[in-house]
């Protein structure tokens, strides 16, 4: 009989996590519909709400951080992100939306610290390969802007580097 028993609170283990599991899943996927249907308040609200009773899922916070991101509450999602790395260091993505903070706040030095950790965790990062070019090239407008306040010679290459990744940097296609 004793071992029955341990079958049995075995199992009722599993169960719970499970049971556990599928609501964490529930949970996470009512704030992504709310998110989807334009319920940006709500979604972030049923996210939070759904971290109290699992404070540490993983999927959930970094689906709170995206949110909280593209709502521009950057100190939160930022918070939500570090806490994110500290919790679970393998992990790319969280480095490469801190990156993107970072980069909004032209702290581009800092981006590029965490996405160099996110591209050495997942090399096959793609976003975070994209956001890297863009943030190189932010560091090089400014490099070649302090360039440009040393005294030079001829310094025409220089201005034409710089008004070629300022254009690209601003959106613009560079002329043929």
């Amino acid at each position: 009989m004793p071992k029955f028993h341990s079958l049995l609170h075995s199992c009722c283990i599993v169960l719970a996590a499970l049971t556990s599991t599928a609501l964490h899943a529930a949970a996470l996927e009512d704030a992504q519909a709310l998110w989807a249907s334009g319920k940006r308040d709500q979604a972030i609200q049923a996210a939070e709400n759904a971290l109290k009773t699992t404070p540490d899922d993983p999927r959930l916070r970094f689906t709170l951080g995206t949110m909280l991101m593209e709502q521009r509450q950057l100190e939160r999602a930022r918070v939500i992100f570090t806490s994110l790395i500290e919790d679970y260091p393998d992990l790319a993505d969280p480095y490469n939306n801190l990156a993107v903070i970072h980069a909004a706040r032209g702290e581009y030095e800092a981006a590029r610290q965490s996405l160099t950790r996110a591209l050495e965790l997942q090399p096959d990062h793609a976003q975070a390969q994209e956001n890297l070019g863009d943030v190189l090239m932010r560091l090089a407008q400014q490099a070649y802007e302090r360039a440009l306040k040393q005294p030079l010679g001829d310094d025409s290459a220089l201005r034409l580097k710089l008004q070629r990744v300022s254009d690209l940097n601003n959106g613009k296609r560079p002329a043929s």
